[in-house]
């Protein structure tokens, strides 16, 4: 075979380049750069909190020098938060220093990363610190008789049922959650009766069996004065426009008190002069569980087909026609839809024209009807319910009836449903279960709503409903498993007892944006303080883990404790046995420290 000269002159110049990556020869690489010398930084500790009230907390920083170099070492702090400025010492000639944080009150709080370095001639060396900038809440000695009811925290705990075809069953299939019910220590427990529980079914025949599945358990638990709200009439009361027939208001004042008759008096709805003793008719039956004392006339008129007007004139003549049959019970107004159709003005075109006896007014708050709205969105709500209620009071004082309290006799994070078909009923989208009627997020939310609301003097808060799902439930519908919020709602009621009621104490706290801090006193000397965490970690988090927070609790004007304790409820809570106390030492000032979204209870005797 032959072989051209182009063939040989390849070969030569692939032997070549062969030798030359093997090493054989040519131009060597460059040798590896020569590291800088470190210096090795140590600190004390890899966490400090600076309290915004500007008492200065220190880190201690040790310094080892790389061999031959003895130059000086100065210290230097980036990334700190505005508002805290660091203090340094540089070991120069020696090898440890320190570092002095101090929190002004406009610093942010939250836990931030800091960078301390150091450097001494050609060598450097760093470290990262946790400086947790920290609020500082102190607690006074006098009673705020600005807050409250004349400064007092007169705000009693409940919750509510709705007896219908999708509920009513809750007690046969779970008859031992009675037992969960009563220890939530509800007052005036609400029963809201829809669809088949409603009893009247024509003009002539009433059937309380599926009603009475839910009241008579009801009945035997808490206060045993529930409040029974006549949310609707029965179905035959209504035109195809979803108005009253009888617009004169009497026929829907017949049916209130015959339910009154039901429940409250010997002889039935239709009297002793028309039953045999031997009837089991329900026209003729006694009620034997218990009476109703309080009756809310009417659910949400304002969005359910009643102006103003025919809001008054069906309240003014049902009262009287319930009265004449029991003088005693009371009488809850308006139960009002708040949040929609302008409700500050129904009610002031309704106040002021109740002529029958008010003896409370009621209202409803869910933060919204829109499961997509951020944690932050939700939180901001509650801050725009505050002036709601001031109104509310304003329109009774106005009106003559100072004395009549108000309550919100419905309250949750979300009131959005399923309104059949997996639709939403507030925006026609595809429903989805808000969580954060049951997860940590409500144990931030449902304290720092419960404060606010009492320090503007609401007097009742119900939990919108006891057995539901994980967006309204305290207790599951389905097997009775208590949801965390289920102990939130526990914990309030016997932390914050109404009656009696407590103490509202002065409070100067440094930040209370993200934490909402409420301390009160007993009538035996007993300070309950909770710090509800709602710091949330992202501007768009929905049901998210929120910040942390930490805050000094400053006892220092009230004295000495011999006894205290701490209860925290948050992401960690086991919601089936629910939170333990621990026993602490009692101090002057005493630090809580939240995760995430959360509350926590000190309690002090």
């Amino acid at each position: 075979m032959r072989f051209s000269r182009n063939y040989f002159r390849a070969l030569v110049l692939s032997s070549i380049l062969i030798q030359l990556s093997c090493g054989g020869g040519g131009i060597p690489p460059p040798p590896p750069p020569t590291p800088t010398p470190v210096i090795q930084v140590q600190l004390s500790t890899n966490s400090v909190t600076a309290f915004q009230d500007g008492t200065p907390v220190s880190v201690d920083v040790t310094i080892a020098r790389p061999a031959g170099n003895s130059s000086d070492v100065t210290l230097t702090v980036a990334s700190y938060p505005n508002g805290v400025t660091p203090e340094i010492d540089s070991p120069s000639s020696g090898d440890s220093g320190q570092v002095t944080f101090t929190a002004a009150p406009a610093a942010a709080a939250g836990t931030y990363t800091v960078g301390i370095s150091a450097s001494g001639g050609t060598s450097k060396g760093s470290a990262q610190l946790s400086l947790t900038v920290g609020i500082v809440a102190t607690v006074g000695n006098s009673v705020d008789t600005s807050l409250g009811v004349n400064g007092k925290l007169d705000l009693f705990m409940s919750t509510s049922f709705q007896p219908a075809s999708w509920s009513d069953d809750f007690f046969t299939r779970n008859p031992d959650a009675t037992g969960p019910l009563g220890n939530l220590l509800p007052q005036h427990i609400r029963l809201q009766a829809l669809e088949r529980d409603i009893p009247q079914k024509t003009a002539t025949n009433w059937d309380f069996t599926y009603l009475d599945g839910v009241v008579n358990p009801v009945m035997s638990v808490g206060d045993h004065s529930p409040e029974f709200q006549i949310a609707r009439a029965p179905d035959f009361f209504y035109n195809s426009s979803g108005g009253f027939v009888d617009t004169s208001y009497q026929t829907f004042a017949n049916y209130a008190a015959n339910l009154v008759r039901y429940y409250n008096t010997a002889n039935g709805i239709l009297g002793a002069s028309q039953c045999t003793t031997a009837s089991n008719e329900p026209l003729c039956k006694s009620y034997a569980e218990g009476r109703v004392d309080y009756w809310g006339i009417y659910n949400e008129p304002n969005i359910n087909n009643l102006s103003a007007q025919q809001y008054v004139n069906l309240y003014n003549v049902t009262v009287p026609a319930m009265r004449a049959v029991d003088p005693t019970i009371k009488f809850v107004a308006v139960e009002l839809a708040d949040g929609w159709d302008e409700p500050e003005q129904y009610l002031a075109d309704v106040v002021p024209n109740l002529t029958a006896q008010v003896d409370v007014l009621a209202t409803h708050f869910y933060s919204t009807c829109n499961q997509l709205d951020s944690d932050q969105q939700l939180f901001n709500a509650i801050d725009a319910f505050v002036p709601h209620i001031t109104f509310a009071y304003s329109e009774l004082h106005d009106s003559g009836l100072t004395d009549v309290p108000v309550w919100l006799t419905e309250n949750n994070v979300n009131a959005d449903y399923n309104k059949g078909g997996g639709i939403s009923a507030c925006n026609g989208t595809t429903f989805v279960t808000d969580q954060r009627g049951s997860s940590a997020y409500f144990a931030a939310w449902r304290p720092t709503l419960f404060s606010k609301f009492g320090k503007v003097g609401l007097r009742a808060l119900y939990h919108w409903a006891f057995n539901a799902d994980a967006q309204f439930g305290e207790v599951s519908q389905n097997n009775g498993a208590t949801y965390l919020s289920y102990w939130v709602d526990y914990w309030m009621a016997r932390m914050f007892p109404s009656p009696p009621g407590s103490d509202i104490l002065e409070l100067n706290t440094t930040e209370s944006t993200t934490v909402e801090v409420l301390a009160t006193r007993q009538a035996d000397g007993t300070v309950i303080v909770m710090v509800a965490n709602h710091a949330v970690r992202g501007a768009t988090d929905n049901n998210g883990p929120g910040a942390a927070r930490t805050v000094a609790i400053d006892l220092s004007a009230l004295g000495g404790f011999s006894q205290a304790s701490k209860l925290t409820l948050d992401a960690t809570t086991d919601p089936v046995n629910g939170p333990s106390s621990t026993v602490i030492t009692p101090a002057s000032r005493i630090e809580v420290t939240l995760a995430g979204y959360g509350v926590t209870f000190l309690t002090l005797k």
